[in-house]
């Protein structure tokens, strides 16, 4: 049985510091909210752990595997900087498009966004989305076929998602499908091909890849459980509309235990190119912490549910340092 939730308030601290930012860059905090925040560090730190495991496991990176040491920094940035600008551009296009075509949507779902707020005007979205989403394809296409293959079927999956007449958010399934898919498979593969430059793709990053799209199809899931009001009033039929939003909030979280688990089981089998001792205590406690923190969800506060919403990405950031960590420990 699902529950109407109550929308969240700032504190003191928060007001204060958006209040900085609003007042001496508005169009700059703006800017920062309509590209979604957590999307920008999950893919920054996606393309650089995808690169660590590329250095992790053979001598293509940079040329070999002691690239990274500091007198190689700027080698580094060379390597990483139009791969994560074309990723960043990418993944702005895809925010961008889906809070163009849901505006109505977003004044009752999340209505600090830019459009939804009157901060940018659609004119303005417009022209951002389509300036990030032809910058990723040009500087895709200037770093060659693995990163234009990466960034090019991502931002497809993105328009589909989003965009009428298709648009695949409309239904559960193909929904969670377009999430997993390109955070899970495609930005892992084609990075991974990328920085490697070859085949093959190492079992260590296929197994990275596997966690991936289990914990992702965690996430699409867990991220309609705040925003059934919005999506109930404009026919989004969620998984949260369809089953509630406590059988949701479990479903997720045993999705998102299975993934860790799974690690687990592959570090005490020897996962190839790993430190297993480091991969099996970090997603333990990693697991605990999952658990810990979910006893803590209060189901009808929206504050609540978004704030567990929020802890489960910082897990998903945690994942593409320390198992490039535990690779390079190997």
């Amino acid at each position: 049985m699902s529950r109407t939730v109550s929308k969240p308030s700032l504190t003191s601290r928060q007001f204060k510091k958006h209040s900085l930012l609003q007042r001496y860059a508005p169009w700059l905090y703006a800017f920062w909210k309509f590209s979604r925040p957590h999307t920008i560090i999950g893919t920054s730190l996606s393309v650089l752990g995808l690169y660590l495991l590329a250095v992790a496991g053979s001598d293509t990176a940079l040329g070999t595997a002691t690239s990274l040491v500091p007198a190689d920094f700027f080698s580094a940035v060379t390597v990483l900087l139009p791969p994560l600008l074309a990723c960043l551009c990418g993944n702005v296009y895809i925010v961008g498009l889906n809070q163009l075509e849901d505006i109505e949507i977003d004044r009752i779902n999340k209505p600090d966004l830019p459009l939804a707020s009157g901060e940018f005007s659609r004119r303005q979205g417009s022209i951002i989305v389509a300036i990030a989403g032809v910058l990723a394809l040009l500087l895709a296409l200037s770093q060659g076929l693995f990163l234009l293959a990466t960034v090019g079927i991502s931002v497809l999956i993105g328009t589909a998602y989003s965009l009428p007449p298709i648009r695949l958010k409309r239904f559960p399934v193909w929904a969670s499908l377009c999430i997993f898919t390109v955070r899970g498979m495609i930005v892992n593969l084609g990075l991974f091909l990328h920085f490697q430059g070859r085949l093959p793709i190492l079992p260590s990053v296929w197994a990275l890849t596997l966690f991936v799209l289990v914990f992702t199809f965690a996430i699409a899931i867990f991220k309609d459980i705040p925003d059934m009001e919005g999506d109930r009033q404009y026919n989004i039929k969620t998984f949260t509309l369809r089953l509630g939003q406590g059988a949701v909030f479990r479903l997720a979280l045993w999705v998102i235990t299975s993934s860790y688990l799974g690690m687990v089981l592959a570090g005490l089998l020897g996962l190839p190119g790993s430190n297993h001792l480091v991969l099996v205590v970090f997603h333990l406690v990693a697991l605990g912490l999952l658990w810990l923190r979910s006893t803590q969800v209060d189901l009808t506060t929206q504050s609540s549910i978004s704030s567990y919403y929020q802890f489960i990405w910082k897990l998903f950031f945690l994942e593409y340092l320390m198992f490039p960590i535990a690779c390079l420990l190997a």
